[in-house]
Parts: structure tokens; sequence; C-alpha cells
């Protein structure tokens, strides 16, 4: 049986943490073959989304630096090595749980190795997508497809699927600490040669606050944009272990 792991990055999302939880459709991917663990990671939370987490049937882990970003990084190096493929979506019930089988079968079929839940390709209900965001996300992903060559039509999504292979990989590369995460996974996944596609999904109204600041995090997710056209994996270079034994170093 193969093993799937959901990642659910929480701050303050008592309001929603519990229908997203409710809403996993665990029969039928158990059906399909796969065993999941559901993980929270509460950042920082000041209400009880980490005690309805819990009484949901979710594992918790804790990340005290405040931010979407940050919350995610520790949520990869939560991932065991046994595991199949990583699932991840919101914690306020945007995205719907139940569509995650849709994620899964590009990958499970081998036609690609990560795929973006669409917003702007799939069904936004009323009230979900106020124009401005909408139009702030289309020009994202209209920049992202020319100048990185990506066959995406949502770089903004937080709802995501991957092989765990390639998490592993991307894993080193990233360092945002907020909203310019998404941004930044998908311009680096397609800068490390990986087949990144899009599957249409639903986006619902929001349950709780948003946490988002739309120009201050309008303007880092810009940066990111700029920042990683001319990135390459090549920069990154592991530090070199150093031995000295008497008067020689290895």
């Amino acid at each position: 049986m193969k093993k799937i792991t959901i990642l659910i990055p929480c701050h303050n999302e008592e309001k929603g943490i519990t229908k997203v939880l409710e809403n996993i459709p665990r029969e039928q991917l158990k059906k399909n073959g796969y065993e999941v663990n559901v993980v929270v990671i509460d950042n920082n939370s000041t209400d009880k989304t980490v005690l309805f987490a819990r009484l949901a049937g979710a594992s918790v882990i804790h990340e005290e630096r405040k931010g979407k970003g940050y919350a995610i990084r520790r949520a990869f190096e939560s991932i065991d090595n046994n595991v199949d493929y990583v699932v991840m979506l919101d914690g306020d019930d945007t995205y719907k749980a139940q569509e995650i089988p849709r994620l899964i079968e590009p990958l499970e079929s081998g036609f690609c190795d990560v795929i973006v839940g669409s917003r702007l390709g799939g069904k936004t209900l009323d009230g979900s997508f106020k124009f401005i965001n909408r139009f702030a996300n289309w020009a994202y992903a209209f920049l992202v497809r020319q100048f990185y060559r990506a066959n995406v039509t949502d770089v903004l999504s937080g709802f995501f699927a991957w092989k765990r292979e390639v998490l592993d990989n991307l894993k080193l590369h990233l360092n945002s600490d907020g909203f310019a995460i998404e941004m930044e996974m998908v311009t680096k996944l397609v800068k490390l040669g990986y087949r990144v596609y899009s599957v249409p999904i639903t986006y619902d109204i929001r349950q709780g606050e948003s946490k988002i600041d739309a120009i201050k995090d309008g303007v880092r997710i810009l940066r990111m944009f700029f920042q990683n056209l001319h990135w390459s994996p090549n920069q990154f270079r592991p530090k070199k272990l150093t031995i000295e034994v008497g008067t020689k170093t290895f």
C-alpha cells in the first residue's frame, strides 16, 4: 500500500480546520490503495486550532516562527522517507479536501512530478475570489508562463501534490518565510527541471480572517518572481566538510 502525507499549515484556523480534516476522503483513498497520514503544522496559533486538529485525529507539529514559508519548510522536514506522495492544502476550507484524489492521479499515472490546484482554471464559488485578487493571480500566472515556460494556470495556489522525492530536492533550495513561498516553489520547481502542471479545483469562501497583506505580500511575491529568473540549482553548494588528522586536511 502506497503512503500519502497530507500537510495543513495553520495559523489561527479554528473555524475551518475541523471541516478540512473531516472532508479528507480517507475511505476513497484507502480503496485506491493509499495509506493516509495527516499532519497539521501549527504556526504559533493563539486560538483552538491545535485542540480541534487533535480531536479530528491529525498529528500536530509546531513552528514557532510566524510565517507560512516557515510553516511549510518545517512541514517538509517532517516527511518520512517511506512516503510516496505529499499533498498540501490550507486549513481555512477554501480548498476542498475531498478533491485530493484529483491531484494524486496525474502523479500516480506518471504524467508529471508536481500538481498545482488551479482556482483560475477551476470553479470559484460566489464571494470567494475578489476581482482584484483574481486579476493579480492571473497576472502572476501569465508572467510565470511567459518567462519560466511553466504550464501552470495558478502560481499562488495553496493546494499542491508532489512526488516525495521531488520535495527531497526542492526543500534544499527554499528560503521564503511568508506568502511568497508558493511563487518560490513553482519557479524553482521549473528551474529544477520537474514536470509541473495544473488541475482545476473548487475555491470557496474562507473560514476566519485572511492573514495576507495585499500590498506588502504582493511586493514580496513579485520580488520572488524576478529574483528566481536567473536562479540556478547550481548556485546551491553544500558546505565542504573538512577533517583534520595530524597535519593533513581531508
